[in-house]
């Protein structure tokens, strides 16, 4: 069982703890490491730009492989892959670059407060959540200005039903 603080980017100040059971099973390379991390991250709506919190599940399956022989200890000749997980000569498995990088993965690619989050107003900056904005229509933009010409020729909405 893991409950370790983690700090998922060295620029960000901001400190995880990622909890979850962990599982080692040896294999002919080395030791295969499988987990299932919880935490709660710190973010942002990005509709409306509140601060928010919510849940992440990082999911781990790496296998790690010794750097020194378990019995001899003698060195061992490096893996051929160089992004390979190793296990130190201290035959200590450090899981924390590989919950980064599930971090990285497990990261949506938009935080919302809610589904309906209506977000920012383009023109005052009012937040439509709270309720409609000040401002009278939005602006029309310039380059849709042929297409209002048309507009008489539509048959009526009303008239399809």
């Amino acid at each position: 069982m893991v409950e370790e603080e983690f700090v998922p980017a060295a620029e960000e100040p901001e400190r995880l703890l990622l909890r979850g059971p962990v599982d080692l099973l040896r294999t002919d390379a080395g030791v295969l490491a499988t987990a299932t991390l919880t935490t709660r991250a710190a973010g942002e709506c990005a509709r409306c730009l509140r601060e928010l919190t919510y849940p992440m599940r990082l999911e781990l399956e790496e296998e790690f492989l010794p750097t020194v022989d378990p019995v001899t200890g003698a060195h061992l000749p490096p893996p051929d892959d160089p992004n390979a997980f190793t296990i130190d000569a201290h035959h200590l498995l450090d899981l924390t670059e590989a919950a980064r990088q599930a971090w990285l993965l497990a990261l949506p690619m938009q935080t919302l407060c809610s589904e309906g989050c209506l977000g920012l107003c383009p023109e005052c900056g009012a937040d439509r959540n709270n309720g409609a904005c000040a401002c009278d229509q939005p602006p029309r933009d310039g380059r849709w200005a042929a297409l209002a010409t048309l507009r008489p020729y539509l048959p009526d909405r009303q008239e399809e039903n």
